[in-house]
């Protein structure tokens, strides 16, 4: 505004309001209010039908007496009706209650808790374990065989598996002791990490996973990427061909699952793990295999570098570290090595 009023002096006030897309009436609006004496803003009087500081205190006596201190401003208009009382209007009441701050919720109410992300790292095979319970289908409507699976995050090797006619937490606590006795897992080693399924917060694994050293974690509340391994597992088993529609007797569920864990742990290629076996993870065969794999991509190198544009191929490497629910980016302190986070 005050480049129009400078060039306005200058070429007039008709053409620099042009120039600059300046309407006059803004400009002489403008003049017309820097050229007023300052003056302090208008009091507003009080509306007629205000209140007055006893009836306030009245009805604000009303909102903290025993009696309405968990009610509602609309429950406790309604009360007073019923008794012949009317000491003002609802929303008089709620301008009161936030005149002193009070305008929130007045009853004691349930709050859930805050969950907080579990953030679980594992560097070597037999440090982050995930487990989980899956149904499958028996051979009437409604009727479900249990399938108890422990999977190792790091390799993705399942060093575990239970085909029971029922979900309890007794056959969970003696089949997560049987697995850490065959894996050798020693106090402190282990992370257990699971959803929250009754059997999995049940008190006879909390228990035994306190007696044996175990950490034990669980899954925010209906969150399913926080337990991925357990679940991706799941998916492989029941999308692979052969998987039936329904198993005949627990003997036939049994049987497939034999089946099936022998080629998930010694045949399949996952891409996880830069396709090698989990098997070949879990027990320590990485280093040996990716020797091989380099030999055999150099020696195809050698006799067709062209093939390859010049640049020699190397073989995909696994994980070094695996996460669930890896921290955002600048949370890791670098100076760090993985296992201190």
């Amino acid at each position: 505004m005050a480049t129009a009023a400078t060039l306005g002096a200058q070429v007039g006030v008709a053409r620099a309001c042009q120039s600059l897309g300046v309407p006059r009436a803004t400009l002489y609006r403008q003049r017309a209010r820097d050229a007023a004496p300052a003056s302090a803003p208008p009091v507003r009087p009080a509306p007629p039908l205000k209140l007055t500081p006893a009836e306030r205190a009245h009805a604000l006596g009303i909102l903290h007496s025993e009696r309405f201190i968990d009610a509602s401003p609309h429950t406790i208009h309604a009360t007073l009706l019923d008794e012949g009382q009317y000491p003002c209007s609802v929303r008089t009441l709620y301008r009161i209650l936030a005149s002193e701050d009070e305008v929130r919720e007045r009853r004691n109410v349930l709050r859930h808790p805050q969950y907080l992300k579990p953030e679980l790292l594992a560097t070597a095979p037999n440090q982050l374990w995930s487990w989980d319970i899956t149904k499958l289908k028996g051979p009437a409507k409604w009727t479900y065989f249990y399938l108890y699976v422990i999977i190792d995050v790091f390799s993705r090797h399942v060093v575990g598996w239970m085909v029971a006619p029922c979900e309890s937490a007794a056959l969970a606590k003696q089949f997560i002791a049987a697995t850490c006795a065959k894996q050798g897992i020693h106090p402190g080693q282990l992370t257990l990490h699971a959803d929250r399924g009754s059997s999995m917060k049940s008190k006879p694994v909390a228990f035994l996973l306190a007696d044996l050293g175990v950490t034990k974690s669980h899954s925010r509340p209906y969150v399913s990427d926080d337990n991925p391994f357990s679940e991706s597992h799941f998916k492989t088993l029941k999308y692979r061909p052969n998987f039936p529609a329904c198993f005949g007797c627990i003997e036939d569920a049994r049987a497939h699952c034999q089946v099936f864990f022998h080629w998930y742990n010694h045949a399949h290629r996952h891409s996880g793990i830069a396709f090698m076996t989990p098997a070949d993870v879990h027990y320590g065969r990485t280093a040996a295999i990716l020797e091989v794999r380099s030999q055999t991509l150099d020696a195809a190198f050698a006799a067709n570098p062209l093939r390859f544009k010049g640049k020699p191929p190397s073989p995909l490497q696994p994980p070094t570290a695996v996460w669930i629910n890896p921290p955002a980016a600048g949370s890791v302190d670098p100076q760090k090595s993985p296992e201190q986070h």
